[in-house]
């Protein structure tokens, strides 16, 4: 399964090595040609309406607001060039007439695949940073450091790094019909496959056999690793697989799983190709868009490009 879905395929050299020579950081951040991608509320500025595109700025333009703390990540190296991100929320700066504020995920499909993928990494970075101002070791107000990759705490000298949630995301196959289920969160007859978060000390196939088993219960035996995605939503790494289930009887957890059903691959095939078109008719069951790694689980496997 070697395709690079929404939000993948990043094509910044990250040079992870030097976010800690400040003289070097510095210099980019002083070179004309180095660019800045503002969030605000974690929303990209973008021009253009009708083919949208991230909004590159110069740096000089937001120099007061990186004096004075914004949260700012460096992003990588990349078309002969730094790339920089800020947290532009509560700035002063106004955005130009023609640029627009765009929900990531309704920006991610239109814009190309690589600037989906750098969006990705600086939506995490700036949430991340939002989110954990303090120290989870004393409480302390912590500072940014490492160019925007580590948070360290001036009291008690805590390092704190960037979190990625591990998911498992999995379609449990039995012959010619596959296993989905419906959210209680999410309203409608959409349809996606099972999936939860790694727990500590499991590996990736037994939190796959455990999630099915607690969301549906099925039992589940051989497990197929597919492929991942970065998912900015918070910051969680999806990764696929498929599942040899061994019983079919479905008992669903009511807190997580409003409904699970047995599809035959017709259905799911039909249910991939009205996706991919943009016809979503709410009187009939659905997949989730081309944007989420689920589609690809699903389409594939219907179409009889994978199995377990």
């Amino acid at each position: 399964m070697d395709d690079i879905y929404c939000f993948g395929g990043n094509p910044l050299d990250r040079a992870s090595e030097r976010r800690d020579d400040r003289a070097w950081i510095a210099a980019l951040l002083a070179d004309l040609e180095t660019r800045i991608l503002p969030l605000r509320d974690l929303k990209p500025f973008t021009r253009g309406k009708a083919a949208p595109a991230l909004d590159w700025q110069p740096v000089a333009q937001w120099r007061d607001q990186i004096d004075t703390g914004a949260p700012l990540i460096f992003l990588g190296l990349g078309d002969g060039r730094a790339h920089f991100a800020i947290d532009a929320t509560g700035a002063k700066v106004a955005p130009d007439v023609d640029t627009e504020l765009i929900d990531v995920r309704a920006l991610a499909p239109a814009i190309a695949a690589g600037e989906a993928a750098i969006l990705a990494e600086a939506r995490s970075l700036l949430d991340w940073h939002a989110r954990h101002g303090f120290c989870a070791q004393c409480g302390s107000p912590t500072n940014v450091a490492s160019a925007g990759w580590v948070r360290r705490c001036p009291a008690c000298r805590a390092s704190h790094f960037p979190r990625t949630d591990p998911v498992v995301i999995m379609l449990a196959i039995r012959g010619d019909r596959a296993l989905l289920g419906r959210n209680q969160r999410r309203a409608g007859a959409r349809f996606s496959c099972l999936a939860g978060f790694v727990e500590p000390g499991e590996t990736l196939e037994e939190a796959v056999r455990r999630e099915v088993r607690e969301e549906a219960g099925i039992r589940c035996g051989r497990v197929r690793y597919l492929a991942a995605q970065p998912w900015p939503f918070p910051s969680s790494l999806m990764i696929g697989f498929l599942a040899e289930a061994l019983t079919e009887e479905i008992t669903v957890d009511p807190k997580e799983i409003a409904e699970a059903r047995w599809f035959h691959r017709d259905e799911i095939r039909e249910m991939v190709a009205r996706a991919v078109a943009g016809s979503d008719d709410p009187s009939k069951v659905s997949l989730p868009a081309p944007i989420a790694i689920a589609h690809h689980i699903c389409r594939r496997w219907s179409s009889g490009l994978d199995s377990v």
